[in-house]
């Protein structure tokens, strides 16, 4: 299929949309601040500088999901992790395991660099090198950072919109094994087991995670033609994962972290044109396979400490589709490889202040039925990061990258706050650049004969200039939060189909602005509520008109409650507005889509030390919702399970 052009952005900021800060209520939406269930301006960030730094002396906006969150509302998948955080879009294509893409403060699904333990997650095989977030199950993850801008200036391409970094769980302490056996709604049947420990010398952590759902509607009912009797959606994933890390000397020790995923989704196959739904379904196969040693010395007592380190991602990916009888054909396959070389030192120049300088080379390969292909990066970066008097704080960084196809690029970013004496008010503000590298199906694959249409090596990179200003405010003694941040990016050089030529062209301008803000209250030790608005505005600026599935208002809000000591009970609201989509097929390619608000319901209990009973509700009021158009999420679901701890 010819690929669709990429879209782009734009619009006005009202300024009453300030007075929504009282009104939102996630402490992390608008800065490095702590999850839901604490509300504190300490919360240690990492993704923002690249190395572990208070929250408060971050000007950067970073939202933290911890596993503790994660456990209390039971968040399975990444897409459900990810749904209530601010300035984010989540479209997941037929529920659990079907394709998802996340914009970022409205930009592309793919201007968003994922890294799971460091490691860049973003396929090669696909056409635009999007992440694809419905294949990741979240038992082993420890925490979650969504950092928000244009961050190439540190982590290089693919990063105009932000980063989503994702580390899983160290193993410490004494040995202990878990279980967690869950079952529910949509057939519905997840297990889980996890063994891990460790000491100052040798830690460890072992996870297999299991994931089906075999019967998850998602074919609107109007779609459907009549007499065609639609199957549900099915899939079944397993994830294993390993973390081990050895000091063999007190300033030399090695890690290793090791991840794959293998995973299978049915979905109904449409056919014909315009496209209606049948009684068969095609499928999807992928195997995910990521590894990264390294080797950290540390010879000056933590003043000077470098990471060599070696990673390495395999993604393979098939689909089948049915025939007129519905037998499955032959699998058309796709592989995309990463190989990368690090390394980076962290100086202390003096306390409060420091210097981190890296080098990389990394070599991507594409492997299709059609081509075979591969191209290199040599990166080099530098960045300065400083505390004065504890109350105004730097965060600035320059990168360089030479790519083997479009030559040499440079970015930067610079990131201030300052925290005003008396009042604690946080001012802050960030500006800096990013870029998307031409993606290898974009610069050598052609299609044809049938479409007639051809890569082009001569691709420059997308690039954009960011900037965002913004406040914190805590009132008694941080029980009660609130603030907001105001966003606007301008990104040129979009790669879009040129049909005179029949190729790829750097034609597309886009523009975004925003505003994303926050209030958290702690009204008792017991009882904490949150709750975040963003407000969007995404335009073509070629087209002059709004991009697709961008809505321009989003809401959520949480409220956590701990009645006694071994029960937790949760609630979350998500509101998305209305935004502008193509129908199921793209026959029609705009259409102003509904929004809606969905209520879930999570519950925990610890019957004993070592037994952990839980339960949920997904979609409380069972609404039916497409996101995208064409797409039902899923309905009402309950589910309910229980955890075993052994040792520890």
């Amino acid at each position: 299929m010819l690929p669709f052009p990429q879209t782009a952005l734009r619009g006005p900021l009202p300024f009453a949309f300030l007075l929504l800060a009282g009104t939102s209520l996630n402490p992390l939406a608008a800065g490095a601040q702590s999850g839901p269930e604490t509300i504190r301006l300490d919360e240690v960030v990492v993704s923002a500088t690249g190395t572990p730094t208070p929250a408060r002396e971050v000007a950067s906006s970073v939202t933290v999901i911890t596993a503790d969150q994660i456990q209390r509302e039971q968040r399975r998948t990444l897409p459900q992790a990810l749904a209530a955080v601010p300035g984010l879009n989540i479209v997941q294509i037929g529920g659990p395991g079907g394709q998802t893409s996340v914009f970022m403060r409205g930009t592309n699904s793919n201007h968003v660099k994922v890294l799971i333990d460091g490691m860049e997650a973003n396929d090669p095989s696909t056409p635009n090198r999007s992440f694809d977030f419905g294949s990741m199950l979240t038992d082993d993850v420890e925490r979650i950072e969504v950092l928000r801008g244009p961050q190439s200036g540190l982590y290089g391409a693919n990063a105009i919109g932000g980063v989503i970094s994702i580390v899983t769980r160290r193993g410490e302490g004494p040995p202990k094994a878990t279980a967690r056996v869950e079952a529910g709604s949509h057939g519905t049947f997840n297990q889980a087991v996890g063994f891990s420990g460790g000491d100052d010398r040798f830690n460890y952590a072992f996870n297999v995670s299991h994931m089906r759902s075999d019967s998850t509607d998602s074919v609107p009912p109007n779609l459907i033609p009549p007499g065609v009797r639609v199957k549900p959606n099915a899939y079944d994933a397993y994830s294993y994962s390993s973390r081990l890390g050895f000091a063999l000397t007190d300033t030399l020790s090695v890690n290793w972290v090791g991840r794959y995923t293998d995973g299978q989704f049915r979905s109904t196959y449409d056919s014909g044109f315009p496209s209606r739904p049948t009684s068969y379904r095609s499928l999807s196969n992928y195997a995910q396979a990521f590894t990264r040693g390294e080797v950290v010395w540390d010879p000056l007592g933590g003043r000077f400490v470098n990471r060599f380190g070696v990673s390495y991602s395999n993604q393979d990916r098939s689909y089948r589709s049915p025939d007129a009888f519905g037998a499955l054909g032959l699998p058309t396959e796709n592989l995309g490889e990463r190989t990368k070389l690090d390394w980076r030192g962290d100086l202390e120049l003096a306390k409060g202040h420091m210097l981190i300088g890296g080098l990389s080379y990394e070599r991507e390969r594409l492997d299709t039925p059609s081509l075979t292909a591969s191209n290199g990066n040599k990166a080099a970066y530098l960045e300065y990061q400083g505390n004065v008097a504890d109350r105004f704080f730097l965060a600035a960084n320059i990168r360089h990258d030479h790519d083997d196809s479009y030559g040499g690029h440079t970015t930067y970013r610079i990131a201030p706050a300052y925290i005003v004496p008396g009042t604690e008010t946080k001012l802050k503000a960030s500006y800096g650049t990013g870029f998307k590298a031409p993606t290898l199906a974009e610069l050598f694959i052609d299609y044809r004969p049938g479409f007639n249409f051809f890569g082009n090596p001569n691709l420059k990179p997308e690039e954009s200039r960011g900037w965002d200003v913004g406040f914190e405010q805590p009132l008694l003694d941080r029980r009660v939060q609130f603030g907001a941040t105001w966003f606007q990016n301008d990104i040129q050089n979009l790669i879009a189909t040129n049909a005179a030529r029949n190729s790829y062209a750097n034609i597309g301008k886009a523009e975004t602005k925003g505003v994303e803000s926050f209030a958290a209250l702690q009204i008792s030790e017991q009882l904490r509520v949150r709750a975040d608005y963003t407000f969007t505005l995404a335009k073509d600026e070629v087209a002059q008109q709004g991009l697709l599935r961008r809505p321009r208002h989003k809401a959520s809000g949480t409220v956590t409650w701990t009645p006694m000591e071994k029960l937790s009970l949760s609630a979350t609201l998500i509101y998305v507005g209305p935004w502008v989509d193509g129908n199921r097929d793209f026959s029609v390619p705009r259409l102003k889509a509904k929004g809606a608000t969905l209520v879930n319901l999570a519950a925990e209990y610890k019957a004993t030390d070592k037994v952990t009973v839980f339960g949920r509700v997904d979609n409380l009021f069972d609404k039916r919702w497409e996101n995208p158009v064409g797409f039902l999420v899923p309905g009402f679901g309950a589910f309910g399970g229980v955890k075993v701890a052994f040792g520890g």
